[in-house]
């Protein structure tokens, strides 16, 4: 389902320039030669995710999930001098290719890119964290929820994607793994008095989140 109208995401961008200029090529790249392109935030999304970061100037970023490296260099943008960012990726092929990306960039010293199961290597990353991005699996989002919150830095903020889930949490009756599973999370985080939140209908929506 589209959410937003294609002219006015087609207006959106045309209006907007926070996404770094340098990550075109690789971002149609992804687009026109992988097969599960659509899991690439996309270019709207990528300038909202540079600006955030900018704006928060986080020390320490952890972004669950890499793809492809777009949105991992996106968040990086913003990253305090001598920043970290630390990205978790399930799959091998894509991790590789984030991290031919990550190498020809400016931040290739500032990242580093784990390749396994979030679940395990999140525990072991002992880091206060500033930023914090959620885009894998999302059946696991309640649990990286609870890894990541007891480190997050207080007025830390983590953000979720793919909070609306193609419009299939709108239905009346929600079926579906992962539209179950993001409802799920929906109302878990909602419930939770550790956070604040607010939900934007950007591309599949994303939701922030404050550490109170």
């Amino acid at each position: 389902m589209e959410l937003i109208h294609p002219a006015a995401n087609t207006y959106i961008d045309k209006y907007s320039n926070a996404t770094p200029s340098y990550l075109r090529e690789m971002y149609e790249q992804t687009l026109k030669s992988h097969p599960h392109a659509h899991l690439q935030s996309d270019w709207h999304q990528g300038g909202v995710l540079s600006f955030i970061s900018k704006l928060v100037r986080p020390n320490n970023i952890l972004e669950i999930g890499t793809f492809t490296g777009f949105s991992t260099l996106c968040l990086a943008e913003g990253l305090a001098e001598n920043g970290h960012l630390y990205t978790i990726e399930l799959r091998d092929e894509d991790a590789k290719t984030a991290v031919d990306y990550i190498k020809k960039s400016k931040h290739s010293h500032n990242i580093t890119v784990h390749i396994g199961d979030a679940k395990k290597i999140i525990p072991d990353l002992q880091i206060t964290w500033d930023l914090v991005f959620i885009d894998a699996d999302k059946t696991g989002y309640v649990d990286y929820y609870n890894l990541v919150l007891p480190k997050l830095a207080k007025n830390g903020l983590i953000i979720v994607d793919n909070i609306l889930f193609h419009g299939e949490v709108l239905a009346e009756n929600i079926s579906g793994k992962n539209a179950k599973a993001i409802q799920a999370f929906n109302e878990y985080v909602l419930n939770d008095e550790r956070t604040e939140q607010t939900l934007l209908t950007i591309r599949d929506g994303l939701t922030l989140l404050r550490k109170k």
